[in-house]
């Protein structure tokens, strides 16, 4: 990872973990003092995103530090390591939102405070989509999977955000109808309704790093990005050059190569200017590129 990736990310993470705290604390409070599973579950969320956040702030400046005796062979596992982490803890909290929204269903509803809830929703989408907003623009030309994963976390709370304001909204004018005795159930149903919804978003974050976990193919964009230069190469060179393997595993992109020398003898400076040159091809990927090539007959 080149130096402003690097420091971009660590400003990222530290803005998002300020952030987090805010709204972490001010979700908590309000949503107990008004009885809101919905408040509440975003005010845990933003507490998980927090401490997560943390995590990955940590990890950010820990891959940064060699340590070639412990880490042979770098640090970039460490970030689907965190990825997955994350993905995990929200899809349980998602989860457990999930069951006691249907536990409130069947227990007849939750009384809710809807002028305050709206208030705090209105508050919340503004705060989360500057947040989501910011995030995005700032990552657009230094990024990570550390960064993107952040930059879901946002999307995931300024979209929950929309959702609980439009619903208190809903649950507002039920109250002002004849159907006023069925607003008790407003509120487990937006959690219900959200957490079938949210719960797709923690767990590709957790099937992405799995995979890369265990060096399984990556995305199209990648395979179709190595391929095409490699074929370009392999008309400037004098060996064959064909691709072996390609995986992604956090900000490292792994590359093998099998040369064939079709019986001649393969110069070292050729396989060193090849070398160079895929590597300034691949770099359009902002990954560090880890190329290993094998001389083939």
């Amino acid at each position: 990872m080149c130096a402003r990736t690097s420091l971009n990310e660590k400003r990222i993470l530290t803005f998002s973990a300020l952030l987090a705290s805010g709204f972490a604390g001010g979700g908590l409070v309000l949503g107990l003092l008004v009885g809101s599973l919905v408040i509440v579950f975003d005010g845990v969320y933003s507490l998980v995103s927090l401490l997560l956040t943390l995590l990955s702030l940590a990890v950010s400046r820990f891959i940064e530090r060699p340590s070639k005796r412990q880490f042979p062979f770098g640090k970039s596992v460490l970030e689907p390591i965190v990825i997955a982490i994350k993905g995990s803890v929200i899809l349980a909290i998602v989860a457990y939102s999930l069951y006691s929204a249907v536990t409130s269903l069947f227990a007849g509803g939750r009384e809710v405070d809807v002028g305050i809830a709206t208030l705090f929703g209105a508050v919340n989408v503004i705060g989360c989509g500057y947040a989501w907003w910011h995030i995005t623009k700032k990552s657009k030309r230094f990024s990570s999977g550390l960064i993107e994963a952040e930059t879901k976390q946002w999307q995931m709370d300024t979209l929950l955000s929309v959702a609980v304001t439009l619903g208190f909204i809903a649950a507002w004018l039920i109250t002002l109808s004849p159907l006023s005795q069925y607003a008790v159930y407003a509120d487990p149903m937006m959690m219900l309704l959200m957490s079938f919804y949210f719960i797709k978003v923690p767990f590709e974050m957790l099937r992405d790093a799995l995979r890369e976990l265990l060096m399984m193919k990556p995305s199209a964009t990648i395979c179709d990005t190595v391929d095409a230069e490699v074929s370009a190469l392999d008309k400037q060179v004098t060996q064959n050059l064909e691709v072996a393997g390609v995986t992604k595993v956090g900000r490292e992109l792994r590359v093998r190569l099998d040369v064939h020398a079709q019986g001649k003898q393969v110069q070292v400076a050729e396989l060193e200017k090849t070398r160079k040159v895929l590597k300034d091809k691949l770099s359009k990927l902002s990954l560090d590129l880890n190329l290993t090539m094998n001389i083939a007959s």
